[in-house]
């Protein structure tokens, strides 16, 4: 992404705000994981979204005065010993190229500044960016901020910025939509790699490992989840082990994708280890296909986001009918066993404003059918990604082999 990107998408935020009003975004902390080991740092997304900085303890402050703004980047200072260990940190130059933000400053000058905005600035409202769950354990930087606000300056007004992210991220921005089509097409390499490599006998994690050197092959990108599993596996819907062995006669289930740029691909194939579908896996897999092709031709703008998962599952139960699955609707819940269509974007599933929400042009969302047939031993989906035009959609995610025809000339 160019900086103008960061630049566009913080005026959005700063139009929000009144006059007198601050927001503060945190881009997260690394996490312990257990004795000097930490998790992989994931940088909170908004945070990205609004500054493109992927580094830690990074924060950004955005103040509004009268028609004017101000914006405050902080960033770690150099520290020989620890980019000994760690890596080199982010330059102010570097930070300033990237995110467009020209004030750079320290974290170590944060507090300072804090105390001025909360005291001499007038600033009697600010925007956290609060997002808990229930049973949360752990408190994130913005839930810190909160208690200490409420502690130390109690007449300060805290107004979450989470729905204004929420919408702000709903419609796709053109370069957004590109940097999904490259990790289409660094996805499709993955899944073309398991399907071409797929025998009976092969281990879960021999498919893993398939995918992840396709991707490496691409600028070293790596896959930001994976569910690839068969046979029985196939019936925990986020899989995880890799441990599993391919049995001849098994269906290999594959929910992965690509993060290009940040904006990551959902993509979801199903086909059996040996190269060729029985009468059943057949059977089930064009029910499913039938429905991808039907909402394809139908989706458009002006749709209630709410009815495109019912249209996938009523669309799909009359295949399944005809197929002699099921007799009644009220069994579809014995086949599909979740939702068919989640927003994709910063996040595999996307922190979007879809609550009411029509579609419309620059929304991505997976048409994701899913269907488990435990009697038979089959279970698999059947997931690609919709963009929303300005008469339509488009299947971004097209190119990747979606037919039987189409999978068997592969793997055979």
């Amino acid at each position: 992404m160019e900086s103008l990107f960061y630049k566009e998408n913080r005026k959005e935020f700063i139009d929000h705000m009144e006059p007198g009003e601050a927001a503060l975004f945190y881009c997260g902390e690394s996490i312990r994981r257990s004795c000097d080991e930490h998790y992989d740092f994931f940088a909170n997304r908004n945070f990205l979204y609004l500054c493109g900085i992927n580094q830690k303890e990074s924060m950004l402050l955005l103040e509004k005065e009268g028609e004017t703004y101000r914006e405050t980047l902080y960033v770690l200072e150099p520290d020989f010993m620890v980019e000994r260990w760690e890596g080199s940190r982010i330059t102010g130059s570097r930070a300033e190229a990237i995110s467009g933000v020209s004030n750079i400053k320290f974290v170590k000058e944060f507090d300072e500044d804090i105390k001025r905005v909360f005291t001499k600035s007038g600033v009697n409202t600010v925007y956290l960016d609060i997002d808990r769950v229930p049973k949360q354990l752990l408190k994130s930087c913005a839930d810190r901020m909160e208690e200490y606000l409420n502690q130390t300056y109690p007449y300060v007004n805290i107004k979450n910025a989470l729905p204004i992210m929420r919408k702000m991220r709903t419609i796709k921005k053109p370069c957004e939509i590109e940097a999904m089509e490259v990790a289409q097409r660094i996805t499709k390499a993955g899944i073309l790699a398991m399907m071409k490599s797929s025998r009976p006998g092969m281990y879960e994690y021999q498919y893993k490992a398939e995918f992840d050197y396709a991707l490496a092959q691409e600028n070293g990108v790596v896959a930001p989840f994976s569910i690839i599993s068969a046979g029985k596996n196939n019936f925990c819907i986020h899989y995880d082990s890799f441990t599993g062995q391919a049995m001849d006669g098994d269906m290999i289930l594959n929910d992965v994708g690509a993060r290009w740029d940040y904006e990551v691909t959902d993509v979801s194939r199903g086909w059996p280890c040996n190269g060729r579908f029985s009468h059943k896996q057949r059977l089930l897999y064009e029910c499913a296909y039938r429905t991808s092709e039907y909402m394809f031709q139908n989706l458009k703008p002006g749709i209630p986001m709410k009815e495109v998962d019912a249209m996938i599952r009523k669309y799909n139960f009359e295949q399944l009918k005809e197929a002699g699955v099921c007799k009644s609707y009220d069994e579809i819940g014995t086949y599909m066993w979740h939702g068919g269509a989640h927003h994709v974007g910063l996040d595999v599933h996307d922190l979007v404003d879809a609550e009411g929400a029509v579609t419309a042009p620059g929304m991505v969302f997976c048409i994701d059918v899913g269907i488990y047939h435990e009697e038979w031993g089959i279970g698999f989906r059947l997931e690609d990604n919709c963009l929303i035009t300005g008469n339509g959609c488009r299947n971004l995610s097209k190119d990747v082999p979606r037919t039987v025809e189409e999978i068997e000339n592969v793997m055979n």
